[in-house]
């Protein structure tokens, strides 16, 4: 079962209330979840994300993926170090480190067959 920490969005029209909850990703934005970790009022000044700690490093521990805009939320809040990766990050950081030098040597071989045809 893929887990993640996303959004459930309560409250009024034109007035959103956000809980931070953890749930099956095939439930509905505002439907079924596993556990309510937390809340967030973007309409306080400054907005007021509340969480609990120790529950959101359990479940990603338990390998639960926060959504974009739960990760940011858990950044500002200085929940989640700036050390901390999940298992997206790592992917997306492995993709880059082995694509990263077939493109550079690409370019120093284009470089090479440049300064060859210009010695002839």
């Amino acid at each position: 079962m893929a887990v993640k920490i996303r959004l459930k969005r309560v409250g009024k029209k034109k007035q959103p209330y956000y809980r931070v909850v953890v749930a099956d990703i095939r439930s509905p934005r505002d439907g079924r979840f596993i556990e309510e970790i937390g809340t967030y009022n973007p309409h306080t000044q400054p907005s007021t994300f509340v969480v609990d700690a120790e529950r959101v490093k359990y479940w990603l521990g338990a390998g639960a993926q926060p959504t974009e805009t739960v990760r940011k939320l858990l950044h500002y809040n200085n929940t989640l170090e700036a050390g901390e990766t999940t298992a997206e990050d790592s992917a997306k950081a492995t993709k880059v480190a082995v694509e990263a030098p077939v493109a550079n040597k690409n370019a120093v071989e284009e470089e090479a067959e440049v300064v060859a045809v210009e010695k002839e």
